[in-house]
């Protein structure tokens, strides 16, 4: 059975169980969706054609995901006009999985049956397997939780700690003394002997004239 469906200005055939990318619907994930516009229905062998439409007929879905699709770049462009425009677009879709196909419009949820593998264990049994392990657990006594990792690195880190001896501390270096002036306040030089004393610049030009002075009177 599939049926021929318009939406967002294009048509798709579908069928029960198909997964549709359309144009974006205004619906949340989840949601039920009703197509009201199908042109075309055919079971087994039964084709009903609409004018355009089938009055009636009706195709339900869920949308199961709400996106953009791939970056489209626009690029226009005018010679010798310096004229360049870049833009891009992504164009947003909704993917509906088709649900039912109704020719007289009517739709009932399935409902999802259990597999062999899944086994339901009734509310008399889970009552009794509760009283069988009462017992049990009070013998055993209060369980408790398992240690984290980190609970069991800090255990194993007292013990550790405990056992090393807190390292002393070493007393601090004594400071050299500074090394002595080579002449001190009083003017005395590194070997006790007293500094020369320094004639001031103006004192020795004179002493030097009056020497020149005293040779050309004794010449």
């Amino acid at each position: 059975m599939y049926a021929v469906i318009k939406t967002g200005g294009k048509q798709y055939r579908v069928s029960e169980g198909d997964a549709i990318t359309i144009e974006k619907l205004k619906a949340e994930v989840g949601d039920t969706v009703e197509f009201d516009k199908v042109m075309l229905i055919e079971d087994d062998g039964d084709v009903q054609i609409g004018t355009p439409y089938l009055d009636a007929a009706r195709v339900f879905g869920s949308v199961l995901d709400n996106g953009k699709g791939k970056k489209v770049i626009i690029f226009k462009y005018k010679a010798k006009k310096d004229f360049r425009k870049k833009q891009g677009h992504r164009q947003p879709y909704t993917t509906v999985r088709i649900e039912a196909i109704s020719a007289d419009g009517t739709y009932t949820a399935k409902i999802a049956e259990p597999s062999e593998d899944e086994t339901v264990v009734p509310a008399e049994g889970e009552a009794g397997a509760a009283e069988q392990a009462a017992p049990a657990q009070a013998e055993a006594g209060p369980v408790t939780a398992p240690e984290t990792a980190d609970e069991k690195d800090a255990a194993e880190a007292e013990p550790a700690a405990e056992a090393e001896p807190a390292a002393e501390k070493k007393p601090a270096a004594r400071r050299k003394p500074a090394a002595k002036k080579a002449a001190d306040e009083d003017g005395a030089d590194a070997l006790g002997e007293p500094a020369a004393e320094k004639k001031p610049a103006a004192k020795r030009a004179a002493a030097k004239k009056a020497a020149a002075s005293e040779e050309t009177e004794k010449e």
